[in-house]
This record gives C-alpha cells, structure tokens and sequence, in this order.
C-alpha cells in the first residue's frame, strides 16, 4: 500500500511539475510574440518614416492602407500592404510592400515610396537572403546603392534604362553580383508600373477604419 501511494503521490507531482512547466512555456512565448511583434512594428514604423518624413503627413500610416493582391506586379500570392500618407486631407504619397521574387537566395522584400505624382522617394530592403559581401549591398548600412532609385519616375529612365548595366540600362550591378541588383530593378519598375494604372483607386478605396470614422460622423451629425 505504501508502495502505491508513492507512486500515486510521485505521478501527481509529476502531473503538477508538468502542468507548471506548460503554463510557463506558454507565458514565456506570448511575452515573447508581443516583444518580437513591437519590434517588428518599430522596426517597419522607422523604415516608413525614413521614407515619408513625419512632418510630411498627418495621418496614421498604420491604419491608412490598402491590401492588393497582385503577384505579376508586386511578386506576392498574398496580400501585400499599401501605406498611404496624407496631409490636411491631400494625397502625398504611397508606399508600396513589394517583393522582388527572384533575388540570388530568394525574395527580397521592399518598401517603394511614391510621390502622388509618380516620382520614386526612396526604396527600402527590409528583409533579404543574399550573399554577405556581395548581394548586401542593397542595405544603405553597406552601401549607397539603392539611393540612386530617389527621383526616377515610370519613364525616366526609359524602359530600356529600367534595367543593370551589363543589360543595357543605366544601373549599377555588384561585383561578383548581378542577380541581386537586377531583381530589385525589376521590382521597382513594375511597381512603377501598378503606381501608374492604380493611382486612384489606390487612394480612393475605402478601409473599415475610414468607413466605420464616417459612420460615426454620420450619426453625430444626421440631426444637423
């Protein structure tokens, strides 16, 4: 009898130790998701403001934005994020989540900021596989490369210009690394490209942020 209560109280000890143990694992990975989903929040928030300027608009980037799914143009099966910056009301830019599928090691992620007239503010690679040494030089902390897309517009350069040097066009490629950069090439211009034919409904179509502040209007006000 001795023997079974032993082994009765070592089972639920173990039970409790497990239980315990659960729970703390449990609690250890949600502190963690939201630390990691702040990070990642922070982290994009910084990369937008490098493009758009907080004194250039008055609007919450977050919550102002528009999901497109269009693999041809900006390389995801999946919904990509628009970021819509506005100020006292005007559209003054948009900032496309791109990516460029065919990099050295995979997708290499984008963010490509346009003015409302077409013309590129900036581009940005927020998250990428290639080669250090080599592909990385898409990042500003490894080089100016990637600033040379500020000011260029759907057609300057040309089609022919939207494409590396050893094809013909008018951007550098990375010793030792063509791949890279001809990806991201591509993947601005056709960017470009889904700027030029989207325009208005990029900025015109309605979120349920946009649409439930409206409702609210509406009932504050239907008396007037």
């Amino acid at each position: 009898m001795a023997l079974i209560r032993n082994m009765s109280l070592s089972a639920v000890l173990l039970g409790l130790f497990a239980i315990m143990g659960t729970a703390m694992v449990a609690l250890t990975f949600d502190n963690t998701a939201e630390r990691i989903a702040a990070n990642e929040r922070a982290f994009l928030l910084k990369s937008l403001h490098t493009l758009i300027t907080p004194d250039m608009h008055d609007n919450d980037l977050f919550t102002d934005i528009v999901q497109i799914t269009d693999k041809d143009n900006l390389g995801s099966k999946k919904p990509v994020n628009i970021y819509r910056a506005r100020k006292d009301g005007k559209n003054i830019a948009a900032i496309i989540t791109a990516i460029a599928p065919d990099g050295y090691n995979g997708n290499i992620e984008l963010l490509i900021a346009i003015d409302y007239s077409g013309k590129l503010i900036g581009v940005r690679v927020t998250k990428h596989k290639e080669t250090p040494g080599l592909g990385d030089a898409i990042e500003t902390t490894r080089s100016n490369w990637i600033l040379d897309f500020n000011g260029k517009t759907l057609d300057n350069p040309t089609k022919q210009g939207w494409r590396v040097k050893r094809d013909g066009g008018v951007f550098d490629q990375f010793t030792g690394a063509t791949i890279t950069p001809r990806a991201i090439v591509k993947a601005v211009y056709k960017a470009l490209q889904y700027y030029d034919h989207h325009k208005m409904m990029i900025y015109n179509h309605v979120t349920m942020k946009m649409m439930h502040e409206s409702h609210n209007d509406k009932g504050q006000h239907g008396d007037e």
